[in-house]
């Protein structure tokens, strides 16, 4: 075989190496392009996840630091002593007085004389439970003339305990001497007033409940 013969295969030879390299780096650039934008798409749809799950969380805590603001700012005290009415030996009438702390939320004394009160009050001993009791409130000092009760104001209330009386099985179960009960006073918002008081063994007409 001649030189001139072989010098033309091996031209040919390096023109179809030379032609195959080209078409492997375009296709090695055609996938490098396609994992690129895998790699795009799939990191933006993490960054959307993890934003939304932050302004989800951030929301979350937004709502929980206003509710718990809103559970402080509406918390009721008890102003003063808390006084048991005795008639034959046994309580009818609760009164204490309440009022709220400094720049607190008002809250919404309307009582139950037409059924429609805000507030409601529940009583427990050891042999009875009621959840709502009947009571009314008196102003004692009251810069306008709505039912809310705001930081400079007092309101006195005085809770009906006939139901307590009528509904005990014997007279031990009366609200009577060394008788121990809880009361719970509930607004709609806040944290919950509790008074838990014992009839002492020697009781006059008003006995204060210490």
């Amino acid at each position: 075989m001649s030189n001139y013969v072989k010098r033309g295969r091996s031209a040919m030879f390096i023109k179809l190496m030379q032609r195959i390299r080209s078409e492997e780096r375009g296709i090695t650039g055609l996938e490098t392009a396609i994992i690129l934008i895998a790699f795009v798409m799939v990191a933006s749809v993490l960054a959307y996840v993890v934003l939304t799950a932050g302004l989800f969380s951030a929301q979350k805590a937004k709502e929980a630091v206003h509710a718990g603001l809103t559970e402080v700012r509406s918390t009721m005290e008890l102003k003063g002593n808390v006084i048991l009415k005795m008639v034959e030996g046994y309580g009818t009438e609760l009164y204490f007085t309440v009022g709220c702390p400094a720049a607190s939320d008002p809250i919404d004394f309307t009582d139950t004389t037409d059924g429609d009160n805000v507030v409601v009050i529940s009583y427990a001993d050891d042999y009875q439970q009621f959840p709502t009791m009947d009571w009314t409130v008196t102003k004692l000092n009251t810069t306008d003339e709505d039912n809310l009760l705001d930081s400079d104001e007092l309101f006195q209330v005085t809770v009906d305990l006939a139901a307590v009386n009528d509904g005990a099985a014997t007279d031990n179960e009366k609200l009577g001497p060394y008788h121990k009960f809880a009361l719970e006073v509930k607004p709609p918002t806040g944290a919950v007033l509790t008074i838990e008081r014992r009839v002492p063994a020697r009781v006059s007409q008003l006995v204060n409940l210490y």
